[in-house]
């Protein structure tokens, strides 16, 4: 059975982490993709795109989305870039928008929701709203990519943190070597 995920693209740098998890989703998933304005701007200005993948594509202010709805059945969201403005939303229950809404949904309905932030360094108030999305359901999963890998580009980095978010979705991924210990 084919997997149906939304993905959540807010305001934060970091839109190449969400191409890269859109171009491998797209391929065996059912996508459905939701871009904050900002977020549209701050692509832009990375020099990323998410034009042009085999999704379904949700206005911001849709809230009378498919997805919107607890009925809707779907087996999870990643919300990548997670600003902290999002972060705030979603770890208060603040759905103003349709990604904060869908992500409300996956917590309320016992999804996986899965909040990648991108900003440092974390005040208290960061710290605070991680710890209670963590206690709402959420997967807080930083932005922070391993190097044991011996990355050689952006994209081996990039790779990392989109192998992890992949792997707590449970879909199979031939993305980055595993770990397999180091003899010393």
């Amino acid at each position: 059975m084919k997997k149906e995920i939304v993905v959540g693209v807010t305001g934060a740098s970091g839109a190449i982490y969400a191409r890269r998890l859109l171009e491998v989703l797209c391929k065996d998933a059912k996508v459905h993709i939701i871009v904050s304005d900002v977020a549209a701007k701050i692509a832009a200005h990375e020099g990323v795109s998410f034009e042009g993948m085999n999704a379904e594509y949700h206005p911001i202010d849709k809230l009378f989305a498919s997805i919107a709805s607890g009925s809707h059945k779907y087996d999870g969201m990643v919300v990548i870039p997670c600003s902290s403005k999002t972060l705030a939303a979603i770890a208060n229950g603040y759905a103003d928008n349709l990604i904060t809404r869908t992500a409300d949904v996956c917590l309320k309905e016992h999804r996986k929701c899965i909040l990648v932030t991108r900003e440092m360094p974390l005040s208290k108030i960061h710290l605070k709203n991680m710890l209670a999305a963590d206690d709402a359901g959420a997967t807080i999963m930083p932005a922070s990519p391993g190097f044991y890998h011996k990355p050689k580009k952006i994209d081996d980095l990039v790779d990392m943190v989109v192998a992890r978010v992949l792997d707590h979705l449970e879909i199979e991924h031939d993305l980055i070597e595993r770990w397999s210990g180091y003899d010393a």
